[in-house]
């Protein structure tokens, strides 16, 4: 069950990390510039560029990744005291 539950987490995790610098950086570049997460703006101040994809979405899935991996490792903190507890108890023979 824990093994399931470590590769569901570690999946979901990474994928929405991954999802939000690497696969949102792509569609960035295939949009083509400005690269840059803020928008660029001329010497009035106007704004002549904006990003294709929100800065917020981008640190929004990324901050989701890492707690989804948070929750994980406090689980896993929780749990392996008991898992501990189960391998020292070994059965022992009857005289």
């Amino acid at each position: 069950m824990t093994d399931t539950i470590q590769k569901a987490a570690m999946a979901l995790g990474g994928g929405l990390m991954v999802l939000g610098t690497a696969g949102l950086g792509i569609v960035e570049m295939l949009a083509g510039e400005p690269y840059g997460a803020a928008p660029l703006t001329n010497e009035a101040g106007a704004v002549i560029a904006t990003p294709a994809v929100d800065p917020v979405l981008r640190t929004g899935l990324v901050l989701a990744g890492l707690a989804v991996l948070g929750l994980y490792a406090a689980y896993a903190a929780v749990t392996a005291d008991e898992a501990a507890e189960q391998a020292t108890a070994a059965e022992t023979m009857a005289d």
